[in-house]
């Protein structure tokens, strides 16, 4: 099954970020594929957002830069992947144990779930050249442009004058 991200993300500037079309649908989708992709393994009582990682993508002139926090997760237990149709895959395993020796008591807890993550990448992106890190739990991908998707952008002049885009409006 695939995943999808909803289409409005934060960036760290507090702008909203377009990532595709129909973003009600988009998030109504990503969360009902989560939820089946990871049923089968989140333990009883745990909801998809505790194990579901949260990410924060940022366009920069030369880059599109994701961060996903994934904390308790081991470096070896994460798996990174970009297909050719351009979606990043966050795949992983998160394993908790928790135990509790007393005098007269004992306790011991379990938990153990995946996940998958997947997110469209709408730009042209140079993906032979990615980088990624891990450390204290965050991610780090950074994927840089290619020169087509840097020329994409046009600065547009602004007049004075409310006169002049009234009559192109008409027109």
């Amino acid at each position: 099954m695939k995943s999808m991200i909803s289409s409005n993300t934060r960036s760290g500037s507090g702008e909203m970020m377009p990532f595709g079309r129909n973003s009600e649908f988009n998030h109504l989708m990503n969360y009902f594929w989560n939820y089946f992709d990871t049923t089968g393994s989140v333990s009883e009582g745990s909801s998809i957002t505790e194990i579901e990682p949260h990410l924060q993508i940022v366009e920069t002139k030369s880059a599109v830069n994701i961060t996903a926090e994934l904390p308790g997760i081991e470096e070896k237990d994460l798996d990174l992947q970009i297909s050719p149709d351009g979606y990043l895959s966050v795949c992983g395993e998160k394993k908790n144990i928790v135990e509790s020796k007393d005098k007269d008591a004992y306790f011991s807890e379990i938990s153990y779930g995946t996940f998958k993550r997947t997110v469209p990448l709408p730009w042209d992106l140079d993906y032979d050249h990615v980088t990624a890190a891990y450390k204290n739990g965050v991610l780090n991908v950074s994927i840089p442009k290619l020169p087509a998707e840097k020329q994409k952008f046009k600065k547009i002049a602004i007049n004075a004058g409310a006169d002049v885009a009234q009559e192109n409006m008409q027109n």
